[in-house]
């Protein structure tokens, strides 16, 4: 059984993964979708403020400390290799390593890196900005559906 400070780990674990889910559902389900129903110009605009707007302490705090959460419980599983729990808490681990903070650095981070240096006024940058939002999103619903994931894998991992 999982117990003491691994228990403590585990519930922050899947809090803090629980949390990233919401803020990627809420931008699938809401935000993407508010952003492509503006005009080209102005969806840009928006989305390249919200994405300077991420790398601020409260959003890092939940990305980045899901994420070093993780990794921490990764090794603290390894190294013990609890009798109980240890392959959902690996699954977890991986679930969030690879499907969020993964696609976050392979896919999304690149896609708004290229969003940010588009002319938002010319038609090139219109025609990315429509490629950008169905990408952005399909890869977004991946980080969510992972973040999930992981949440699901570290609470069986507790019962």
């Amino acid at each position: 059984m999982i117990d003491g400070p691994y228990f403590a780990l585990t519930v922050l674990g899947a809090l803090a993964c629980g949390l990233a889910a919401g803020v990627f559902a809420a931008f699938s389900t809401m935000v993407m979708k508010g952003l492509a129903a503006l005009p080209p110009a102005q969806g840009i605009a928006a989305m390249n403020r919200i994405n300077v707007a991420a790398v601020t302490p409260p959003f890092m705090a939940i990305f980045l400390g899901a994420t070093g959460l993780c990794a921490v419980l990764a090794v603290v599983t390894f190294v013990l290799w609890p009798e109980e729990g240890t392959v959902e808490l690996l699954v977890g681990c991986a679930l969030y390593l690879i499907g969020s903070f993964g696609v976050t650095v392979a896919a999304n981070i690149p896609r708004n890196d290229a969003l940010a240096k588009v002319d938002p006024d010319s038609e090139e940058g219109a025609a990315y900005w429509r490629t950008y939002v169905k990408e952005w999103t399909a890869w977004n619903h991946v980080r969510g559906v992972a973040s999930i994931g992981a949440t699901a894998a570290f609470v069986l991992a507790l019962t």
